[in-house]
């Protein structure tokens, strides 16, 4: 798979469904500004699938705090995607779910970012965290059955937010208020000496 790390998201338009409405011309360049937490999942009306875009929803308040937007993207149709936040949570929906879910219906997105799993035509678990101007500044592709920690995506842009702030970099397991570092030789000495 392509890096996408340190370069501009590819952009597209296309359809999505954004707090229950179908939205024709769904674009990340309205998004320019802001934090971006893009998100591919594998398929609509699945199993792993819908806890993910729940535990999103769940966070949400917590990405909007950070001036954060949270995108979803498929190889489904937006009305599959219509049909999907109608249906309640304890029938397998995703009701309740307010933030874009973007159709790919064409694959070409999914390709863009490289996560589209030829042999099956559907994506790979992939996410791109953004930064305020489109550049992709994490990266990662879980393949089909194993799903993610929105609690280490919140992690990510914490980190990622405190050094567009600071400057200073945040070593492993770094969570915010934790203490970060300067990126020097000297500053590693200090980090370790505390």
């Amino acid at each position: 798979m392509d890096n996408l790390i340190g370069k501009q998201a590819p952009n597209f338009v296309a359809k999505a469904v954004v707090d229950g409405e179908i939205v024709e011309n769904f674009s990340l360049q309205n998004l320019k500004g802001k934090y971006v937490f893009f998100f591919f999942y594998p398929l609509d009306f699945t199993f792993v699938c819908p806890t993910e875009l729940h535990a999103f929803q769940e966070c949400l308040e917590e990405f909007e705090k950070r001036d954060a937007h949270v995108v979803g993207c498929s190889v489904d149709s937006c009305y599959s995607h219509f049909a999907w936040v109608n249906t309640p949570k304890n029938q397998g929906g995703i009701q309740g779910v307010t933030y874009p879910i973007v159709s790919d219906l064409t694959k070409s997105i999914a390709k863009q970012y490289n996560v589209l799993k030829e042999e099956d035509g559907v994506a790979y678990r992939g996410q791109f965290l953004l930064d305020k101007q489109g550049i992709v500044r994490h990266q990662l592709v879980n393949d089909l059955p194993i799903g993610r920690s929105v609690e280490e995506a919140l992690r990510l842009l914490d980190a990622l937010i405190f050094f567009d702030a600071h400057g200073e970099v945040c070593p492993a397991n770094w969570k915010a208020g934790q203490k970060a570092m300067i990126p020097t030789q000297d500053g590693l000495v200090s980090y370790f000496s505390k």
